[in-house]
């Protein structure tokens, strides 16, 4: 392909008009359209904007066929995962958050007849956006058992440039939140000591919106990355592979052990009416037992 036809390509690809592109590169929208039809040539620092650009090298740019680089989308892969990443997240998101909202009342005094009432509005909407999301996960992952990896080396650097910087933000968020359950603990315990509101309650619901969105960065970090790794995804859909059977065995416990962590924390709830700390707890306890028993089925595999 001629330069002006890899030009034509990019820019189509990345939905860029020859407008945009003659904004960005501060050139006329004729030299733009001049360069795809190859009558004109771009100068050499309009190359180099190019090619950073789009990146990509100049020999690569001028001389080779750019098209035989990228691999379509045919699946719609990209769009799907991405669509999954995010309503995943909100779905833990809102159970979270039903907890800050509970934990937060149970503070201010309200009947707790009330707790319950918001806990299952949330959590039922939550449930829905796991079911809907989940059928639809599945249903695309049984048409597309497997996906030829499409990402270029560039997408991928910079996605880990941005996943490092989710992960670090959701730590730091926590941490945050630790600080300001310690700094403002004796505040508030002095502030609400003659009143009817609850100091320890309404500091765990700031914590706990703080855990919330740290959580949420977290889960929607790790979805994205899953979602980069086509390799695992191809391999995870191979009913003949170990990796088939480790997710599917995972899945399973990590599962069964969360549905038991709702039931204890309901069963307590209901019976102390405490909805916040420290029944709240057996959900990270929880959770780290998940952890664990996938590092101990990822170690019994790959022995």
């Amino acid at each position: 392909m001629s330069l002006g036809e890899n030009l034509q390509f990019l820019r189509k690809k990345n939905d860029i008009t020859q407008e945009q592109l003659a904004e960005r590169l501060d050139v006329s929208r004729q030299s733009v359209s001049k360069w795809e039809s190859d009558t004109t040539y771009p100068e050499m620092e309009k190359l180099v904007q190019l090619c950073q650009m789009f990146h990509l090298r100049m020999d690569d740019l001028i001389q080779k066929d750019v098209s035989s680089i990228y691999v379509e989308d045919k699946s719609h892969y990209d769009n799907h995962m991405n669509i999954y990443s995010k309503m995943i997240t909100l779905g833990i998101a809102l159970i979270l958050f039903a907890f800050s909202v509970i934990t937060f009342m149970n503070g201010l005094g309200l009947q707790d007849e009330l707790y319950s009432v918001v806990f299952f509005i949330f959590l039922t909407i939550a449930v829905a956006i796991f079911m809907i999301t989940g059928l639809r996960h599945a249903d695309f992952q049984q048409k597309n058992p497997y996906i030829e990896n499409f990402y270029t080396e560039e997408e991928i650097d910079r996605f880990h440039k941005k996943f490092s910087i989710m992960i670090t933000t959701g730590v730091t968020i926590i941490f945050i939140g630790l600080i300001i359950m310690m700094g403002l603990e004796s505040v508030f315990n002095e502030y609400f000591r003659n009143t009817l509101f609850g100091a320890d309650e309404i500091l765990s619901s700031i914590f706990l919106l703080l855990i919330t969105i740290a959580v949420s960065i977290l889960v929607y970090a790790g979805l994205q990355k899953e979602k980069y790794n086509i390799k695992d995804y191809n391999t995870a859909h191979d009913k003949e592979s170990p990796e088939y059977k480790r997710s599917r065995l995972t899945a399973t416990i990590c599962t069964c052990l969360m549905l038991t962590a709702v039931i204890i924390y309901l069963i307590f709830g209901f019976s102390n009416g405490n909805w916040g700390m420290p029944y709240f707890v057996v959900f990270p306890v929880f959770g780290v037992g998940c952890g664990i028993v996938s590092v101990i089925i990822n170690l019994k595999f790959r022995n």
